[in-house]
């Protein structure tokens, strides 16, 4: 998996735990307690009653609870299609790709984790670039992998400025337990829905079922996954190497992957369900050779362009193994007034705004020198440097061609997204850089 998948890695890793179907002998995790902690647990904390925010608005799930029954997963095929959903291609398709805000090459696809998104600190260009030096080698810091020191040039870019319209993602209207219970039904999970630890929850958590988790962040990003369709556990060895290890068989890749419209489908479904509009999303499924899983991506369409926080799905031949995305709508904000394409351009080189490689060049994508290559141990530390030896201060020359204006996500302090714009720059290698493109005006620089 990569980051354009967006899945949990901490769901990820309990889904595929060897021990998740050992039970412990009674009494087990209370002597770790008691072993552990030198006085009682204290009271967990009250939540909070949320009936006020609750009835905000008027719930929109009420119209969907049927159409969610009938979405449930049903095996086989994974999910029954309803007319509603219609086919893989949407009005959507050939939008424009993400623009992302956040620090690191290739993160323009799915919803970025890098630079802490999740927290609403964007890690700042220098600041990625320092750290990353820190374990990067004198010949990788010559590449312009968007880390190290960088010259940018231009010309012929435009110096109108404008505005442009902004949105972010209402997560208060969708956060209620009707919402989150008839994204359950359609995913096939009964229980109770509860909100507990800073998310929704429903279905155990163990690992002994299918469960579904709605973080209470910016996006309401969710979490669904079914351990019962675990393309990754074959069985479980009859001499374990210890009296209390469990050791799982390794598996060979399914041979009955469904097709990738049945991914595409599949993932249409549950947004249908959600009560979004499928046709206001565009689709794809990638699937390398040799996966346990059909894979298939959604991304949210505004304004002719994906937005950086999209929706990934995991499908096997007996159903949806994982699902996760944004469970929070995307509204209309205001506009916003942008800075010119020049004005622009001079902000990559401000360390204000810290220029963003969103994508490598493609010349350097295949080059085995880039951290790929084998590792050969030195026979001897480096040579004395001479009197008068020159600092090496690889610069890296970037020549901007070409700039469109889009749109990025953005997490505010208080945990709340926005959608802004924001520019893309594109050089003459082909790697690409972005800057948000609104005006110092609306950019609250304080740190308080």
């Amino acid at each position: 998996m990569n980051h354009d998948n967006e899945l949990d890695p901490v769901a990820r890793l309990r889904a595929a735990d060897p021990a998740a179907d050992f039970e412990a002998r009674a009494g087990f995790a209370d002597d770790v307690v008691s072993r552990t902690l030198a006085e009682p647990l204290a009271e967990p904390a009250a939540v909070a009653d949320l009936s006020s925010e609750r009835a905000r608005r008027r719930p929109r799930w009420l119209p969907y609870v049927a159409v969610a029954a009938s979405l449930a997963i049903v095996g086989a095929a994974g999910f029954g299609i309803g007319a509603s959903t219609g086919g893989g291609m949407n009005s959507a398709d050939g939008a424009a790709p993400p623009i992302s805000l956040q620090t690191g090459a290739g993160t323009g696809g799915m919803a970025p984790e890098m630079g802490g998104a999740r927290d609403g600190a964007v890690q700042s260009g220098l600041g990625g670039a320092e750290s990353a030096q820190s374990k990067m080698g004198a010949a990788d810091m010559m590449h312009p992998y968007g880390f190290g020191r960088n010259s940018f040039s231009s010309k012929g870019l435009s110096t109108a400025t404008g505005v442009a319209s902004a949105y972010t993602f209402d997560a208060r209207a969708a956060s209620n337990a009707d919402e989150v219970t008839a994204l359950a039904a359609a995913l096939g999970i009964e229980g109770t829905v509860e909100l507990k630890d800073g998310a929704w929850m429903v279905g155990p958590q163990d690992g002994t079922a299918p469960s579904l988790s709605v973080s209470l962040d910016g996006i309401l990003r969710f979490y669904f996954t079914d351990p019962l369709i675990n393309p990754w556990k074959c069985g479980m060895s009859e001499q374990p190497v210890a009296p209390d290890a469990v050791v799982v068989e390794p598996c060979d890749p399914p041979s009955d992957l469904p097709g990738e419209d049945a991914a595409i489908d599949a993932m249409r479904s549950i947004i249908a369900a959600t009560g979004r509009d499928p046709g206001a999303f565009e689709f794809a499924s990638e699937t390398w050779e040799g996966s346990y899983t059909r894979n298939a991506q959604a991304w949210p369409v505004v304004d002719g362009q994906r937005i950086d926080q999209g929706w990934s799905l995991e499908l096997t031949a007996a159903g949806v193994h994982s699902v996760s995305g944004a469970l929070a709508g995307i509204v209309p904000l205001s506009d916003y007034p942008v800075v010119s394409e020049q004005q622009g351009f001079e902000r990559l080189s401000d360390p204000r705004f810290g220029a963003q490689m969103t994508s490598v060049p493609i010349a350097l994508r295949g080059q085995t020198d880039i951290g790929t290559s084998e590792w050969v141990p030195p026979t001897e530390p480096p040579s004395t440097p001479v009197a008068g030896t020159s600092l090496s201060w690889p610069v890296n020359m970037v020549d901007i061609v070409s700039a469109r204006l889009g749109l990025a996500s953005q997490w505010q302090p208080d945990g709340s997204v926005l959608v802004v714009p924001a520019y893309e720059f594109t050089d003459a290698d082909g790697g690409m850089w972005s800057v948000v493109a609104v005006a110092d005006s609306k950019l609250d620089f304080a740190t308080d």
